[in-house]
């Protein structure tokens, strides 16, 4: 039975990294971060700014970005429909 248990944990960590190294979703490309960071700088960040203000002001930019994809979202023709739906119901 030792033996048994052995090769149970033996091919559990053998398995583990093919486990523990699968991405949930794949690497942005290189035209994607560069329309990212120009959605940022249009959202008022600046790179050239100071590394005291740096988190802060990344932040505030992704936080603007975020509020301007809501605002856009929801104005969206068909956008999101609220209420519920019987059909054949009697």
């Amino acid at each position: 039975m030792k033996r048994f248990n052995k090769i149970i944990l033996g091919t559990a960590i053998a398995a583990l990294p093919l486990v523990s190294f699968a991405q949930a979703q794949a690497p942005l490309t290189r035209a994607e971060v560069k329309s990212q960071l120009a959605q940022l700088e249009k959202a008022g960040y600046s790179t050239y700014g100071s590394d005291l203000d740096y988190p802060d002001s990344l932040k505030a930019a992704e936080a603007r970005v975020a509020a301007e994809r809501a605002d856009s979202t929801a104005s969206a023709y068909g956008g999101e429909a609220n209420g519920t739906s019987a059909v054949g119901g009697h």
